[in-house]
């Protein structure tokens, strides 16, 4: 695989300071039982990368000794972790929200029976990736069969409540374009998805949220290749927008990967990018989680590269969808 790294690092990216931590996000780890052209995890079924029971209750401590609003689930497939719904257990106990990031077609693996009613019983959000309401655009980008597979995740996660007025069981879908160009205006194109899905299949969903293509690992290894790297990197540059600053998810949320280790966001984690605290050296290198219980973080620098564009390009993008 290309690096994009050493493409990224010459940067004119404004310089950023956290807000303090609101949101945990953890991936569980890079199995996935797809294997996706945009995926900037670069997961897919022969990775073994699995967080373990040492470091999900060492995430457990830290939810709650900085109250943490919300804990993010992603991978990879986060489902596939084998303590899975350990966490989601104990930390609803704690009364903290959680969110499942779920590719849909997880719901029919075996092993994962009754995924969706554990998800539900629960009161999990789940965040499922659907990057088209078009069949032959999501099979070309995510694998032949999982356009209808998806369709069948999110009838059944209707049936349970997921997406229907008053049931309080949220299901928003993510857009993520199939190419190197920013994603068209959210509200426009969610109700675009309703109109489609409602009438093609019967299905409901609360919001759409729309995510750019970040410039790394498996997406930004296939434009190097089709030379086509420089034109995207481009095309984010010019298309930065400082008023996206204020909002953009690092600010508030701390990444942490499957062995513990934690980053400002997801996407430096996957460019190996660990947090740069006030004082540190960088021959201190990683820092882990635990060494973080009690500590704020509130205006520690964030740690930034070009690839930061593709959260402030346009409407902005970031894990809750558009920024304005």
């Amino acid at each position: 695989m290309l690096e994009t790294l050493p493409l990224l690092q010459q940067t004119r990216f404004p310089a950023l300071l956290r807000e303090g931590v609101t949101t945990l996000q953890v991936n569980l780890g890079y199995l996935c039982n797809q294997q996706c052209l945009h995926c900037h995890v670069n997961a897919g079924p022969k990775r073994t990368e699995l967080m373990d029971e040492a470091t999900i209750e060492t995430v457990l401590g830290y939810l709650r000794d900085a109250e943490i609003r919300t804990l993010d689930l992603t991978g990879g497939a986060p489902e596939m972790n084998p303590h899975f719904r350990y966490l989601v257990r104990e930390a609803r106990r704690l009364g903290v929200h959680v969110m499942d990031r779920c590719n849909l077609t997880i719901l029919e693996e075996p092993g994962q029976e009754g995924l969706g009613e554990f998800l539900a019983a629960q009161g999990v959000e789940v965040v499922a990736s659907m990057p088209c309401y078009q069949k032959e655009n999501v099979d070309g980008q995510r694998g032949k069969g999982v356009y209808d597979a998806s369709i069948r995740g999110l009838q059944c996660l209707n049936r349970l409540g997921y997406g229907q007025a008053g049931s309080g069981l949220v299901l928003n879908l993510v857009y993520n374009p199939g190419g190197p160009f920013l994603p068209p205006g959210q509200d426009a194109l969610e109700s675009d998805y309703k109109q489609r899905l409602r009438a093609e299949h019967g299905i409901e969903f609360n919001r759409l949220l729309t995510l750019a293509n970040m410039p790394i690992q498996r997406f930004g290894s296939t434009l190097i290749s089709r030379g086509q790297f420089d034109e995207y990197m481009a095309l984010l540059t010019a298309s930065h927008s400082d008023a996206n600053l204020a909002t953009v998810m690092c600010r508030s949320l701390l990444s942490v990967d499957w062995q513990g280790y934690v980053y400002d966001c997801d996407f430096n984690q996957m460019l190996k990018l660990p947090i740069a605290r006030k004082g540190a050296s960088a021959q201190q290198g990683k820092t882990h989680l635990s060494d973080l219980i009690g500590v704020d973080l509130a205006g520690e620098p964030i740690v930034v590269s070009g690839h930061c564009y593709g959260c402030t390009a346009g409407q902005g993008s970031s894990c809750g969808g558009a920024l304005s």
